[in-house]
């Protein structure tokens, strides 16, 4: 392990054990193990066969996780620390501010609050994907829950009993930031209606400009919670295959553009019973992801690439490789399609839980599988899981690079 691993936990401890300085303290260690297999198909796997080693996707992953959350008085802090080995590279190990902030309010019960510093600010009704997550925008459906980092903010809040105010200027001054990093304004308004939670967002951002959106949440009884959430974009950043460009090219044919008029749409229940058993089901729509014809588009060039491999000569396909590799860029938007579902089944016996949920993209049938188990003591968390891409062979789910993992965590809580 790293001196700048150990130094770090070092400090948390310290921090942990000195908790009677502070008004509150707490530490989780946790580590993970993950075990993939590697996709046959797609771009990737095209791409190792014609130039083996191109493909830099670990099979094996060793994480160690540290967490350290404290305050004093109206300044609030999260440090963490990680150390990540991959197969049997060098280790690699670095430490973050998750959170470092200062919080105080003026007016009294009914005046404002305000935080200023790095704080995590995350908004929106839905589960697996946040149409108006505006400040935050976290990663959603990760196998295990993250350690997330916020952002720097200034945020000022008021609340009363049913309503709520949120502004917040995120990435002040940074003038070159782009996407989750871009320098904006954004709003929230909350409102409660006995048993309806009404939200409404607005964002002004300096390169993706204006956008508006509205959640509600709604439990229609003891069994049954219904939820929908839906953003509308001025201008969005996306990236998007040059249909033109030469096979093979000899740079990326993707280029970032601006998109005008995006739309995002979420639609979700969840269903509890009284044996905490509990099904949620969400569809969703994403207009920044890729249409039909651009995924069709994506699965034509890269079957003219794996084609020109099979006859090329050897001194062409490092070449031909690197385009295939570039085929990846078509995985980096947060929806893969425009129509996504989503459905989790999970349930809680005693200190044991479990859950199964998929995600399916009707418009070319992949699926992406996931069954976990889990373990709760008082201070110990135990978890172990698999999930598996699938679905037809041209399908996008089924052509990302891992095909099958496995993974197995525990974590510790002071």
């Amino acid at each position: 392990m790293s001196r700048h691993f150990l130094v770090m936990a070092l400090s948390m401890g310290l921090g942990a054990a000195q908790a009677d300085v502070l008004d509150e303290s707490s530490v989780q260690w946790r580590s993970q193990v993950q075990s993939a297999e590697r996709s046959r198909q797609g771009p990737l796997a095209a791409a190792e066969a014609l130039q083996p080693g191109i493909d830099g996707a670990p099979r094996q992953t060793l994480l160690l996780e540290a967490e350290w959350r404290a305050r004093r008085g109206p300044v609030n802090a999260t440090l963490y620390a990680q150390h990540l080995q991959r197969d049997h590279g060098a280790a690699r190990s670095h430490a973050a501010v998750n959170e470092l902030y200062t919080s105080g309010d003026w007016g009294g019960a009914d005046g404002w609050q305000y935080s200023l510093g790095r704080k995590l600010v995350s908004w929106d009704v839905g589960y697996a994907f946040r149409p108006n997550d505006m400040v935050a925008q976290e990663e959603r459906r990760t196998l295990l829950g993250t350690y997330s980092r916020g952002r720097p903010v200034l945020q000022l809040e008021r609340f009363s009993a049913e309503t709520a105010w949120s502004l917040v200027w995120v990435n002040p001054a940074d003038a070159a930031g782009q996407g989750a990093d871009e320098e904006a304004l954004a709003l929230r308004v909350y409102q409660r209606a006995g048993a309806w939670d009404w939200h409404g967002f607005a964002r002004l951002g300096r390169e993706q400009r204006a956008s508006v959106g509205a959640a509600f949440s709604w439990v229609a009884s003891d069994a049954l919670e219904l939820h929908a959430s839906a953003r509308v974009n001025e201008r969005s950043l996306v990236w998007r295959l040059d249909t033109h460009a030469p096979i093979p090219a000899a740079a990326s044919p993707w280029r970032r553009e601006a998109q005008s008029g995006s739309s995002q749409l979420l639609l979700g229940g969840t269903w509890t019973t009284a044996s905490q058993l509990s099904l949620l089901v969400e569809y969703w729509w994403d207009s920044q992801a890729m249409s039909r014809a651009d995924a069709d588009a994506w699965r034509d060039r890269g079957t003219a690439l794996v084609q020109q491999g099979l006859h090329a000569p050897a001194a062409l396909h490092a070449a031909i490789a690197g385009n295939l590799a570039w085929q990846a860029q078509g995985f980096a938007s947060s929806s893969l399609q425009r129509h996504n579902v989503f459905a989790r089944l999970s349930g809680t016996h005693g200190a044991w839980s479990w859950a199964g949920d998929v995600l399916w993209a009707p418009q070319d049938g992949g699926r992406l599988l996931t069954a976990s188990v889990a373990w709760q003591g008082d201070r110990w968390n135990l978890q172990a899981g698999l999930r598996q891409w699938a679905g037809p062979a041209d399908s996008m789910i089924a052509q990302l690079p891992t095909r099958r993992l496995a993974f197995a965590a525990a974590a510790l809580a002071f």
